[in-house]
């Protein structure tokens, strides 16, 4: 009698991380398509809870599909290489850098191809980084600063806008690091400038996480003044205490993100803000959370992405001097609690309006200011729709 076959299912990418990796995990799916039993874990190394998240992913993924070969590729299959490499669940790993090769999976192409979408589109202009900020451990995943050529990005918009993608988002490691790379050394202001003059039919474009300070004369001028740029910035913030920003090697203080909000603002009332924050970096003081937390409500941060702080190899914060865990978990609660508070406000104030959304495909979409709402039944992905909310149910926009 002949043994029962191994059941044949489609390839599979589980994506964890950054919105870079959303990109690159869009690009892996488009070049597995064809590809049976294979099951790539995206992984992400960006704090400690991070690699743990990832380990978790790819038991779970060996446990569901115990037939399959499984893959790990992402910054923690570098960082963490030989951790990962020895779990038993797992068949190999691809380095961060050849991770959009098809011949990493042994297909036979030369460049993944570009994901279909209906919805938005991630571009990812730029990867790497060439700052040295005391807690990131990134850059041993990403490797230095690189630009993607205005042509290959131009190329790119026009491929997914043909697709049928609503919405192009600008993504990368360093987002507004675009360029330096690059004859001339053009700003990232000059490539959205190019990418609107080009697709008069492109209604939405998004910028991903920026580093504020890098945000160039032209640039801030297009995301005030062009309508096709979503009135939403999300800052690569870390903290809003000046001794501690200092202490991060960060290139900015808390007065230059307080001024460039207020710019903005002062000309686009309706832009909301987004930020990272950082709880309970090594030395941080009472006083210098307090500052954490009331630049939260200075900048009325809506879109907050608060991690606490956890040492990660090789870097210089690692050995600093660290508080106790329970500290930094309870000021990383304070920053998140804060955040809901003034996020409550900011959707209170949407109701009654009309607002315009790009429908997703698990019933609800999102407003030009990132206000997650829901959608009535049997909405198409893909459609942008006019919505009025009436209330809030569980932090969504009903």
């Amino acid at each position: 009698m002949n043994a029962p076959s191994k059941p044949t299912r489609k390839s599979e990418v589980i994506n964890l991380g950054c919105r870079l990796n959303i990109a690159e995990a869009e690009r892996m799916r488009a070049m597995l398509a064809n590809e049976s039993d294979v099951v790539v874990v995206n992984s992400c190394a960006v704090t400690s809870e991070a690699v743990r998240q990832t380990r978790q992913a790819i038991r779970k993924a060996r446990r569901e599909r115990p037939h399959a070969r499984l893959i790990v590729t992402g910054c923690a299959a570098d960082i963490e290489r030989e951790a990962l490499a020895s779990m038993e669940e797992v068949d190999g790993l691809i380095p961060n850098a050849a991770k959009l090769d098809p011949r990493s999976f042994n297909i036979p192409s030369e460049k993944a191809p570009l994901a279909p979408t209906k919805t938005r589109a991630f571009i990812a202009v730029q990867n790497g980084c060439d700052h040295a900020c005391t807690f990131c451990v990134i850059p041993q995943g990403r490797g230095v600063s690189r630009s993607l050529a205005v042509n290959e990005v131009l190329a790119e918009v026009e491929q997914h806008l043909e697709l049928g993608a609503k919405e192009i988002v600008l993504t990368g490691v360093d987002l507004t690091s675009w360029g330096h790379d690059i004859s001339n050394t053009p700003r990232l202001g000059d490539l959205v400038h190019t990418i609107l003059n080009a697709f008069g039919e492109l209604k939405r474009l998004r910028l991903s996480s920026m580093d504020g300070i890098e945000v160039d004369p032209l640039l801030e001028n297009l995301i005030a003044s062009d309508q096709r740029i979503m009135p939403h910035i999300h800052l690569s913030l870390q903290h809003g205490a000046d001794l501690i920003l200092k202490r991060m090697k960060r290139r900015h203080l808390r007065g230059d993100a307080v001024a460039l909000v207020e710019r903005l603002k002062a000309r686009r009332p309706d832009i909301a803000v987004g930020a990272d924050l950082m709880a309970g970096f090594p030395t941080e003081s009472a006083q210098h959370h307090a500052e954490n937390l009331s630049i939260i409500r200075e900048l009325e941060i809506v879109h907050g992405h608060i991690f606490p702080f956890s040492p990660r190899p090789g870097t210089p914060a690692a050995r600093m001097p660290q508080l106790d865990r329970a500290l930094i978990k309870a000021r990383a609660a304070d920053l998140r609690n804060e955040v809901s508070e003034i996020r409550r406000e900011w959707l209170d104030a949407h109701v009654g309006k009309a607002q315009s959304v790009l429908a997703e495909r698990d019933g609800t979409g999102y407003a030009p200011d990132y206000a997650r709402i829901a959608l009535p039944e049997n909405t198409s992905a893909g459609s942008i729709v006019s919505v009025t909310p009436t209330r809030i149910d569980e932090g969504l926009l009903r």
